[in-house]
């Protein structure tokens, strides 16, 4: 049997012992908070607002998870199960919402619905009524909220259910028909039983990306997790406060996250997709299912995205403006950034796993890839305190430096870049890993080959369409993040997204709406490769 030289080892496996301690940083830092003695503003926190956030932050997971079971699993079902003219058509369309960032699509909605809004002076107009005679509830609400994010999110559960519609569950509710049941028995009793893996598996996904929204919940004034912590951190200066909501939205984080592995481990497996036939709606049903399916699209993406490109259209001389092609250049260089660093981290992590893969680095990689499922307003405040005490050390035994290296902004941004979005690129590159038989390492291995030499004469190689892939849905993901770069930015330092949130929250859409329609577009890429691969788009993870 080949043995790995001992230098060998310690060239792959070290950086990777690094990299995954270095990453896990936040999730110690916030885990330590809980043993912190309380201040008075924590002690403040406890007795006026915490019972608030938490019950808001459940209310709008329980209503934003209703809702896009709704949508999903009535979707996918449709999508997965059934054949009618356009379905092809319809089932990609049902993915576009993902390119939609949930805030962005909360300004829109908030510009075309507010008392002096285009719908309704259209309405008041057309009845002949005074500006006052129609009062109609702010749509800045706890409820509208859910709403928002559910238009965005639904997909999660549409292409899970999908899938599992589409193969075991469907077979079973075609056995259930020919048995004698009724299609709508055979479809709770049967079916939607069947595939309750997947969809609890897309639901833990929407709960996660709900509990880290800080975008929608901020501008509609909803007092959350997120909202609480920004404000702890930067309104009342209490960075234990802050880091202590963070570790109380930790164990949500985790409840999610062993929620998901739990139901994944149980999801139905795709490779009979063929064996289930599938119904056939015309007439009047293939019209209402084509409908359907087009209700979510036009609310969650044709809509917003149409009134975007409106309002940029009288704003388009903006893209000649010395301040918006600053800000494209640094969304960009930041996306490019991160993008080749996680990567290249990714890469380091499967590629040990695959070729040393002991128990110890299989849980030092499974913590340090637990960042998507993080808020990045928890990353944000738990690098914030314990870089900061580093920096303060550095300072002292180098006290003619006045750069610091862990004071830079973009340092921090960079470092909360890869702890929230390493997951992305690790699964495309782990994904890479597994299509690679093993036989080719064993006789890599036989025939004298080091692990340097097979991953550079062998696995790249073949792993380049994982690669591009991977630096593809980071560059992506980093160009719309927006809370951690709200809290971590430079000072002066914008990106598009910074850009559309300020602007929005002074009510200036306008002004916002070019940036927002290149985020926007961007976001189309990885709806693109999702429909093409059929696969979750992130899964913790984020």
């Amino acid at each position: 049997m080949h043995t790995v030289p001992q230098h060998s080892r310690a060239l792959f496996l070290l950086p990777a012992w690094v990299m995954a301690i270095t990453i896990s940083v936040p999730i110690v830092a916030t885990l330590l908070a809980v043993t912190e003695p309380q201040g008075p503003i924590w002690e403040h926190l406890q007795k006026t607002v915490l019972s608030e956030y938490v019950l808001n932050s459940v209310t709008l997971m329980a209503l934003t998870g209703g809702l896009s079971l709704v949508i999903g699993v009535s979707t996918g079902w449709l999508i997965g199960a059934c054949i009618f003219k356009g379905r092809e058509t319809m089932g990609w369309l049902l993915m576009l919402p993902l390119a939609s960032p949930a805030y962005i699509v909360a300004y829109v909605y908030t510009d075309l619905l507010e008392v002096s809004g285009p719908v309704l002076t259209a309405l008041r107009s057309l009845l002949s009524l005074d500006a006052g005679e129609l009062p109609l509830p702010s749509i800045r609400t706890l409820p509208s909220a859910a709403v928002m994010l559910s238009l965005v999110l639904y997909p999660y559960i549409y292409l899970l259910s999908r899938n599992s519609f589409a193969g075991r569950s469907g077979a079973q509710f075609d056995a259930a028909r020919v048995l004698g049941r009724g299609p709508y028995s055979a479809f709770f009793q049967v079916a939607l039983p069947a595939s309750r893996p997947a969809i609890m598996g897309g639901l833990a996904l929407v709960l996660m990306e709900t509990l880290a929204d800080f975008g929608v919940v901020s501008y509609f004034s909803v007092a959350t997790f997120s909202t609480g912590i920004f404000r702890t951190w930067l309104g009342l200066g209490d960075s234990s406060a802050a880091l202590k909501l963070a570790s109380l939205m930790l164990l949500f984080v985790i409840m999610l996250v062993v929620f998901e592995e739990k139901n994944r481990r149980g999801t139905a497996d795709s490779s009979d997709l063929s064996q289930a036939p599938r119904i056939h709606l015309t007439g009047v049903k293939a019209w209402l299912a084509i409908a359907a399916c087009l209700f979510p699209v036009i609310l969650g993406f044709l809509i917003p995205f149409a009134t975007l490109v409106i309002y940029a259209s009288d704003h388009i001389q903006q893209s000649n403006s010395a301040n918006f092609s600053r800000m494209l250049v640094n969304s960009v260089a930041l996306a490019c950034a991160a993008s080749v660093a996680i990567t290249f981290i990714a890469w380091l992590l499967a590629n040990t796993k695959r070729v040393y893969p002991s128990a110890l680095n299989k849980s030092l990689i499974r913590v340090s890839t637990l960042g998507y499922a993080l808020p990045g307003i928890l990353l944000a405040v738990a690098l914030l305190k314990p870089l900061g005490a580093a920096n303060d050390w550095l300072v002292d035994i180098w006290p003619n430096s006045r750069y610091a290296i862990f004071s830079g902004g973009i340092f921090l941004l960079l470092y909360a870049y890869v702890c929230r979005f390493l997951t992305v690129a690790y699964q495309s590159l782990e994904s890479g890993f597994a299509s690679i038989s093993g036989d080719l390492d064993s006789a890599a291995r036989t025939l004298g080959a080091t692990p340097l030499r097979l991953t550079w004469r062998v696995h790249l190689p073949l792993l380049k369409p994982s690669i591009l892939g991977a630096c593809l849905l980071v560059f992506v993901d980093v160009m719309r993040e927006l809370p951690a770069t709200l809290i971590l930015r430079p000072f002066n330092f914008n990106t598009l997204a910074t850009h559309v949130y300020r602007l929005a929250s002074d009510e200036r859409l306008g002004e916002a709406s070019l940036a927002a329609v290149l985020i926007v577009m961007v976001g189309v890429i990885p709806v693109v490769l999702l429909q093409r691969s059929g696969l979750s788009r992130a899964t913790p993870s984020t």
